[in-house]
């Protein structure tokens, strides 16, 4: 069951550091599962509260296994998972609340644990206003980016989606910078996301010579 409030929360949670790799509140994140410490990880969450907070390495080219993280990350509930012949998991994490980094623990079977901060995010957890969403600005700045990218979507779909799926969707899944992601996951709430995914999108195809780009 969905927690209702941050107050439902624990003060620690164990996280996965992957760069590039966003989770936002009510987003849904597929993960495959492989390494021990990580199985370690999803195992202990499976046996307890089901969370894991996902958060980005402030250095996604640094080689140390256990690299400096960004100080806010996102939590996520395991909804689904699979245990494969081949001893992997195949979760699915739902984005519940953001969180701030206070101090990090000792390990657990290898893999990380922070004592973590939900004070700030508490409002991830109330159901998002979508009409706040400038979705007359986002859909062209969408179809501008995947034409420039050459990608494909299914435009009746997309144009359906209800604007807080469509945004969160596209913010975890539009191949962005990692300091990208990190920006669009402590944006102060939906609508500055909107805002600055739009930002991202229009950049993105001027770097690439789409419209508005300067002739050489």
């Amino acid at each position: 069951m969905r927690p209702a409030s941050i107050t439902e929360l624990p003060g620690v949670i164990a996280v996965f550091p992957l760069p590039g790799v966003l989770l936002l509140p009510f987003g849904r994140l597929p993960l495959n599962i492989f390494e021990p410490r990580y199985l370690a990880m999803t195992r202990d969450a499976l046996a307890g509260d089901r969370l894991i907070g996902m958060i980005q390495p402030a250095d996604p080219e640094s080689p140390a296994r256990n690299p400096p993280l960004y100080r806010v990350g996102c939590a996520g509930r395991i909804t689904s998972f699979t245990e494969t012949d081949d001893n992997r998991f195949l979760i699915t994490l739902t984005g519940l609340c953001r969180f701030e980094t206070v101090d990090e623990l000792p390990h657990k079977d290898g893999y990380r644990r922070m004592r973590v901060d939900w004070s700030a995010y508490a409002g991830d957890m109330r159901t998002i206003n979508a009409a706040r969403l400038p979705r007359a600005r986002l859909l062209p700045a969408l179809r501008e980016y995947f034409r420039v990218h050459g990608i494909r979507a299914d435009w009746k779909s997309v144009e359906a989606a209800p604007a807080d799926l469509l945004l969160t969707s596209l913010a975890m899944a539009c191949p962005f910078e990692p300091r990208e992601k990190q920006a669009l996951l402590e944006t102060a709430g939906i609508a500055e996301r909107a805002e600055l995914m739009i930002s991202l999108l229009t950049m993105s195809v001027l770097d690439h010579g789409g419209p508005g780009s300067p002739v050489n």
